[in-house]
């Protein structure tokens, strides 16, 4: 097995991906960042997508800016809010860990189950086919 390790600039700790996650878990949040990913948004136009308060709308979109997902900038009067692409790489880069974790413990498992018959039975410490004086 090959060690891979992730940019350090794409590390996320626990408690920033604790928060991305818990952010991402309302769909919602989600949405608004879909959104954002397209382009600058302000909360204005956001709110008018949304059967919510502009108020909620906003509270969405604190959630969203204080886990680093999306940034807020005034432009004249309006808030823009725009997707950050960094946090989300991170977040990506992550998941990507588990998954190659997971796919190598699969692949584990393949290889003893595609194993020779004889050699699974010898190697199952239950299987008790010899005898004992």
């Amino acid at each position: 097995m090959v060690a891979r390790t992730i940019d350090p600039l794409l590390r996320i700790s626990d408690g920033d991906a604790d928060a991305v996650f818990r952010a991402l878990a309302d769909g919602t949040r989600r949405d608004i960042l879909r959104r954002t990913l397209a382009g600058p948004q302000s909360i204005s136009t956001l709110a008018g997508r949304y059967e919510m308060s502009f108020a909620a709308v906003q509270k969405h979109v604190t959630v969203l800016d204080r886990c680093g997902l999306v940034e807020k900038h005034r432009f004249g009067k309006e808030q823009l809010v725009r997707a950050r692409g960094e946090r989300i790489a991170q977040a990506s880069a992550l998941l990507g860990e588990f998954e190659r974790l997971w796919r190598d413990r699969v692949g584990r498992i393949d290889l003893l189950l595609d194993g020779p018959p004889a050699e699974r039975a010898s190697d199952d410490p239950t299987n008790d086919t010899e005898t004992h004086p």
